[in-house]
């Protein structure tokens, strides 16, 4: 792993309108690795990921994207520099083709021969959209979307893929078919920051985690450290 971030957050703050959200927030994503974000509904995940993406501009504090200040850039700029982001449920482009969906991702990239072996090692991770690759994108089941959406995100061609709520309303086989591309994406050098409402599988699937409580980070670490955690085990998991 690299001695330097790829992501570097520093007492990041956010509101909507006078609304605060995010409070002093800090935290790192290095090369390679599976960081998740864990906390109950409200707790400022979202936003949190949002302002990461350029989608919020910050009330306060920055972030930097290896090592430059990115707190002021907008998505493009961001995903230019090697930030993905599949948002909260899938937001795939309804009548478009799978085909095309994944080809939304690669928007910003003029290298089309590249974009086209990338497009098919997307159907190699999910083979299910290979065999959709001509479907609307609102005919696939919802495990499908994902896929559809993830594949999106990596067509950009990103060294750290952001995901929020991984396996929201999917079935557990989807979810596991999900959990095991995540692996692959990663070992093939991509890091990932994790959002997922099922915390023992974010816990397993991550190197690190952050806790979010009410906009503030309030427990950090390893993944197995923060799994068993008694105080954790008893918010998110129903049991000391």
């Amino acid at each position: 792993m690299s001695s330097k971030p790829k992501l570097a957050v520093q007492a990041l703050q956010a509101s909507y309108g006078d609304v605060q959200v995010l409070w002093d927030i800090s935290l790192e994503v290095f090369p390679g690795e599976i960081v998740c974000i864990v906390g109950s509904n409200g707790a400022g995940k979202s936003t949190f990921l949002r302002c990461a993406s350029g989608l919020i501009v910050p009330r306060g504090g920055s972030f930097t994207i290896d090592g430059k200040d990115m707190s002021r850039a907008g998505p493009a700029a961001i995903l230019q520099s090697g930030v993905a982001h599949v948002p909260e449920g899938r937001r795939l482009f309804q009548a478009m083709s799978v085909r095309d969906n994944l080809l939304m991702g690669a928007y910003l990239r003029d290298d089309k021969t590249e974009v086209l072996r990338d497009l098919e090692k997307i159907y190699e991770i999910f083979p299910i959209l290979a065999d959709r690759r001509n479907q609307s994108g609102g005919t696939l089941s919802g495990g499908e979307q994902q896929m559809c959406a993830i594949g999106r995100g990596i067509m950009g061609r990103p060294e750290l893929l952001m995901i929020d709520e991984l396996s929201l309303g999917l079935a557990p086989r989807a979810v596991e078919l999900l959990t095991d591309a995540l692996r692959r994406i990663n070992k093939a050098g991509v890091a990932i920051l994790l959002i997922e409402q099922d915390v023992m599988n974010a816990l397993e699937l991550a190197d690190r985690a952050y806790v979010f409580d009410r906009g503030r980070v309030v427990k950090s670490g390893i993944s197995a450290d923060i799994a068993k955690d008694p105080a954790v085990r008893e918010a998110y998991m129903g049991a000391l």
